[in-house]
């Protein structure tokens, strides 16, 4: 009889990694002719979820996750835990090494990758929390990002270049009212976005008694009728309140609270307790410098941008290059949030036409410049790239061409130093030619459809984003196909989408 694997993937956007590594783990383990089940913990939730007699009859458990985990239906069985990364580029390699490494789950002191049973010194790390917290954001970032859009197509009114001469919603017709409320709806969902977020790194850390303190003490700290600000303290300001809360809950739950009390400590006295203390925190200690902080910050880009006219592009380039340099992983994501938080904070600050727009329209550009690289790469060098190397670009073409910038993970895998390379120049291309442009996205896709799918305000109507994100896209190819030897030792693994 076939030994029985059952696995768990996730990953921080729950979009991309999530699935190619649960599928790497599935043709992987019926290859080796194991028997195999995954689960997938997406954007949209458990998916194909373990159940009870599943995890029983295991003979091995693999989590492969960038956020956290909880492991305890795990208890008993021999767990190995990992990213979804490993997975992805080499999950026959990784059912090996978690046959040889995986320790049973349960046994006090034992530690199983980040997850330690009965030792509390050992802590998962700060991007993990960082990560989780992301996850649960995206579909909020997602959801009023297109909303804005829908509203913004309607608002902006533009000359035959494609500038905006008026922006603005006659709410005396049924439509101007309606996409005026669209609007409105988009600016509550970037609002509470930052809030959301940190409700769930702090959860993350101390689990469901943090989060409504960490949301609350978000929203003060971003909230500048409170502080008694010009601005609020950003996402770095959520981030500080989520740690913040989030150990102090952990301290919290380790008081041995009278047996009366134990059933409302987690409803009730911890939450208040510490939504109390963090809302002092905020208000007499961490608000004001964090808001001057952000406030010099955003000060010194926006003059950094109208003063020299370099700057724009060597940060745009420098947005780009983090794009192309993980696809998807902690620098790639970092990049992406700080797009958009500088263009949400300066929007809700200075309003539209203050707005700096320089970091969030060079990810977006970046984007899909690594799959689409690789795809162009094999078009142009074809008698580089093995058969199934071809079949690998048309699935990455398919990713790229959405905006999905892990569509080029598997070639990265095969060739790590020459693709990164590659993809950091190519992105950093794109990044760096968009901004010298002063093309400004507002919401859409990151890809060459983003002209169509979207708004994004350019020189020339629709043509100056292709440009850009395509002259990218080619030095990324060129770079690869230069690069790369008419001999090829390692192939990457057919990845169908």
């Amino acid at each position: 009889m076939s030994k029985k694997i059952v696995a768990v993937t996730a990953c921080a956007a729950g979009i991309a990694h999530t699935y190619m590594a649960a599928e790497s783990i599935e043709k992987a383990a019926k290859k080796m002719g194991y028997e195999v089940k995954v689960e997938t913990n997406g954007a949209i939730g458990a998916e194909n979820v373990l159940t009870p007699e599943d995890i029983e009859n295991a003979d091995l458990v693999i989590v492969a996750s960038d956020i956290k985990i909880d492991p305890i239906r795990f208890t008993g069985k021999p767990l190995y835990v990992t990213k979804s990364i490993p997975a992805i580029e080499d999950s026959e390699f990784l059912i090996k090494k978690a046959f040889d490494e995986a320790e049973v789950f349960g046994k006090k002191g034992s530690k199983v990758g980040n997850i330690q049973i009965g030792n509390d010194k050992d802590k998962v790390n700060f991007l993990t929390h960082v990560m989780s917290g992301i996850s649960y954001m995206v579909p909020m970032v997602i959801a009023a990002g297109l909303l804005l859009t829908l509203a913004n197509l309607y608002a902006f009114q533009r000359d035959d270049l494609g500038h905006i001469v008026n922006w603005g919603f006659d709410t005396k017709t049924q439509m101007g009212f309606l996409m005026s409320k669209l609007f409105y709806v988009g600016q509550m969902g970037f609002k509470l976005m930052i809030p959301l977020f940190a409700g769930f790194v702090a959860n993350s850390i101390a689990d469901k008694p943090a989060i409504a303190p960490a949301m609350i003490g978000a929203y003060l700290v971003n909230d500048p009728e409170f502080l008694g600000t010009e601005a609020g303290g950003g996402f770095i300001g959520a981030i500080i309140v989520a740690f913040l809360v989030g150990y102090m809950v952990k301290g919290l739950k380790k008081i041995k609270w009278p047996k009366i009390v134990l059933p409302i400590v987690p409803i009730m006295i911890i939450p208040f307790i510490a939504t109390a203390v963090i809302s002092l925190i905020v208000l007499y200690i961490l608000g004001n410098p964090i808001s001057m902080g952000m406030d010099a910050m955003y000060d010194g880009l926006t003059n950094l941008n109208n003063n020299y006219a370099g700057a724009p592009i060597i940060i745009g380039a420098i947005c780009g290059a983090m794009i192309g340099f993980d696809l998807g992983g902690p620098i790639n994501k970092t990049a992406l949030i700080f797009g958009t938080a500088i263009f949400t904070d300066t929007m809700a600050k200075y309003g539209i036409e203050g707005a700096n727009f320089v970091p969030g329209t060079a990810t977006q550009a970046a984007i899909s410049v690594a799959p689409l690289g690789v795809w162009l790469a094999t078009i142009l060098f074809k008698n580089k790239f093995s058969k199934d190397e071809k079949i690998a670009a048309s699935a990455a073409f398919g990713m790229g061409i959405v905006g999905v910038t892990e569509g080029a993970i598997p070639f990265v895998a095969a060739h790590p130093v020459r693709m990164i390379f590659s993809n950091v120049v190519g992105s950093a291309v794109a990044g760096g030619l968009i901004s010298a442009t002063g093309s400004k996205f507002y919401g859409g896709i990151g890809s060459p459809l983003g002209t169509f799918i979207g708004y994004i305000e350019q020189p020339i109507p629709f043509v100056t984003w292709i440009l850009c994100v395509c002259a990218g896209v080619l030095t990324t190819a060129l770079l690869i196909g230069f690069t790369r030897g008419l001999e090829f030792k390692k192939t990457v693994k057919v990845s169908s989408k």
